[in-house]
């Protein structure tokens, strides 16, 4: 509590204090063998003791409540609350009272008076009370202002002010990471998995009430951060998501481009806005927080002028037998034609069949062709379908497409 009065000079006197919730009584517990000096002494006084839990007494947190003695910690995304009290000390009734309070910060000054209308008098020991609540959006240094003028009897006008410091501190730590996923046996778009590192950088004990990925406008989102159980979604957490201090934990999100936006190859490119993160968590005796990160973004995988990727392929295939492929060729440059030429170059256990060197003709902007094809392997095992080339005859330019998938290849008998 922070309790500041008016210079006596003054007819009135102004009191400010924060607002905040009680915290759980500790006590240090002292005991010692029944064979020492004080013999049951030191456990009969804990057992005494009205602060202490019955039949947990060593433990160092008792049933008790006290209120804070101090400013205490104002962390980011939490509501700072305070009360504000103009009492008349004097012997005279005061006219024209008013009462304002302003929160100033590194960028900007914000009024919290609730009301902005003079009082028109106030008479010996009344007092003008007022409550200011604010949701804390910048870390660092802030500084509440009250300022309070009023007119004496005499019609002098009078003017003070207050000023109260408190620095605003981060309560979390988050980090995040971007996993790119090809999803080469669906036409739909690749995926991408965001990875999102949570950690409690405060000193005490965080129940994370929500944490949630709002999506950009071109992405549809999964949250992977629960299991089903019985038919029920249970978190990967636990029932208990609490989180202790310098604790971290990662919550995980897979992100789909939407329809509209995947039929189109040319929009995801460069660096794109995935969306931000909503985190809530209480504290305390339920005090609430709640941060949003600014937008997230990170950068596409760029697949040059032409990609290939595979639609369906068969999981295990025999030993020297013919099996198909399915080829989508798509052109991601959104302004020239291709003229495509298909060559088919064998390797040491994977053989195309076919006709090598043909014509796919032309291909429009942002357009995409399919192509079913056969191979067989001439050797057991994981092996790596290989050998792809395709030719634009226009730029004379060839891209290369290796490892493009993997097929388990079996014995026949």
């Amino acid at each position: 509590m922070d309790v500041t009065q008016a210079k006596q000079e003054h007819l009135l006197a102004l009191k400010v204090m924060r607002l905040t919730k009680p915290t759980l009584f500790t006590n240090i517990p002292v005991t010692c063998e029944e064979r020492d000096l004080p013999g049951d002494l030191f456990n009969q006084l804990m057992k005494d003791d009205p602060s202490t839990v019955k039949g947990a007494e060593t433990l160092m947190l008792g049933e008790m409540l006290t209120l804070p003695q101090n400013f205490g910690n104002i962390f980011l995304g939490e509501t700072f609350s305070s009360y504000i009290s103009v009492h008349n000390d004097s012997h005279q009734v005061v006219k024209d009272i008013l009462v304002k309070a302003d929160l100033q910060t590194s960028s900007q000054r914000l009024n919290l008076s609730a009301s902005s209308a003079a009082v028109a008098e106030l008479k010996q020991d009344c007092c003008i009370d007022d409550v200011i609540h604010h949701e804390v959006k910048e870390i660092g240094t802030h500084i509440l202002v009250c300022a309070v003028s009023y007119t004496t009897q005499t019609g002098e006008k009078m003017y003070f002010r207050k000023f109260f410091k408190f620095q605003v501190l981060k309560p979390l730590d988050v980090k995040t990471k971007f996993y790119n996923a090809e999803s080469d046996l669906s036409s739909v778009t690749d995926e991408v998995f965001l990875e999102a590192q949570i950690q409690n950088i405060t000193s005490s004990p965080m129940f994370m009430e929500k944490v949630s990925l709002e999506p950009s406008i071109m992405y549809n989102v999964t949250e992977l951060n629960t299991v089903n159980h019985v038919g029920n979604s249970v978190s990967t957490f636990g029932t208990r998501t609490y989180l202790q201090p310098m604790d971290t934990r990662q919550y995980l999100y897979c992100l789909k481009p939407k329809q509209e936006f995947s039929e189109k190859v040319g929009v995801i490119k460069g660096v794109t806005v995935i969306g931000k993160l909503d985190i809530v968590w209480k504290t305390n005796l339920g005090e609430r927080g709640r941060l949003q990160t600014s937008q997230l973004q990170r950068m596409a995988p760029g697949y040059g002028d032409v990609r290939l990727s595979l639609e369906t392929i068969p999981d295990t295939v025999g030993l020297e037998e013919p099996f198909n492929i399915t080829c989508k060729i798509t052109n991601c440059s959104s302004e020239r034609t291709m003229d495509l030429v298909l060559e088919m170059c064998n390797t040491n256990s994977i053989h195309w069949c076919g006709v090598s060197g043909r014509q796919l003709g032309k291909l429009h902007p942002t357009s995409s062709l399919y192509l079913t094809l056969t191979l067989l392997s001439s050797v057991q095992g994981l092996q790596s379908v290989s050998g792809l080339r395709l030719t634009d005859t226009f730029l004379k330019r060839t891209y290369e497409y290796d490892d493009i998938a993997q097929v388990c290849v079996v014995s026949s008998k």
